[in-house]
């Protein structure tokens, strides 16, 4: 499905796999760093809980490797939406505890010569979003980039935007990791408008009715996967990465 890496082909700069002389020579460069923010929680019965969390890592990967930016270690964790039913595995953070963490994580990284930061999320929960909004640095500047907040609408058959372990998250995996997606195992949940937008703000848990996900699963195929992918790669790519670099 995706394109095997040759040897010649540009490599993701992950720091985790660099040392300090790599590291500085990549900030020279480009003193701008990606910070891949997961998720630990149910998306179904069809998906893995780290859904969220595995795409995200390929999207980071492919920018790093396409801009030669930088790629911090992923933060795995964030903070999940409410549940009506206990759901094995899930892991959530507060707010505010993923909100401190990532002051200090940038605040070190800041100490060190970076002057951007770039945090991408599959995520659309709003206490979430909001602990990566509101990140304080001293100079530094943070761009917060929610992947689903690309139109994606042209592309869906069941769903005019994405939801939850849903016909986005389900056609995303089966193209970036089919072997983790169990397709017959979908279940659609449809909400109304109003009922999303409680579910988003946090003020309505994923009803007992649901399987863990919210949407239109069972409309997911690989080709469409493709397609919301490059969407979403292109979009970030010419919003954030086709931008000059901070020269603060």
């Amino acid at each position: 499905m995706t394109v095997p890496s040759t040897a010649s082909s540009p490599r993701p700069l992950r720091v985790k796999e660099l040392g300090p002389a790599e590291i500085n020579a990549a900030m020279n460069n480009d003193p701008r760093l990606i910070i891949p923010v997961g998720t630990c929680e149910q998306h179904g019965p069809h998906l893995p809980l780290g859904c969220d969390t595995i795409i995200v890592e390929h999207l980071c990967d492919d920018l790093s490797a396409e801009y030669g930016v930088l790629r911090a270690p992923t933060v795995e964790y964030g903070v999940n939406v409410d549940t009506e039913r206990g759901f094995p595995g899930n892991a959530s953070l507060r707010k505010k505890t993923l909100h401190r963490m990532l002051n200090d994580l940038l605040d070190a990284w800041e100490h060190t010569g970076i002057c951007e930061f770039i945090l991408i999320t599959a995520h659309g929960h709003d206490p979430h979003q909001e602990a990566l909004a509101t990140v304080t640095t001293m100079k530094a500047r943070v761009r917060v980039v929610d992947i689903f907040g690309v139109n994606l609408s042209d592309l869906l058959e069941g769903q005019t935007e994405a939801m939850h372990g849903d016909e986005v998250d389900t056609s995303l995996m089966l193209f970036l990791a089919p072997e983790l997606v169990h397709a017959e195992s979908a279940q659609d949940y449809m909400m109304s408008r109003e009922m999303l937008r409680r579910y988003r703000r946090g003020s309505l848990k994923v009803p007992s009715g649901s399987a863990g996900s919210i949407g239109r699963p069972s409309l997911a195929s690989a080709e469409k996967g493709k397609l919301l992918y490059e969407r979403i790669r292109s979009k970030i790519s010419d919003r954030i990465f086709l931008a000059p670099a901070s020269e603060e």
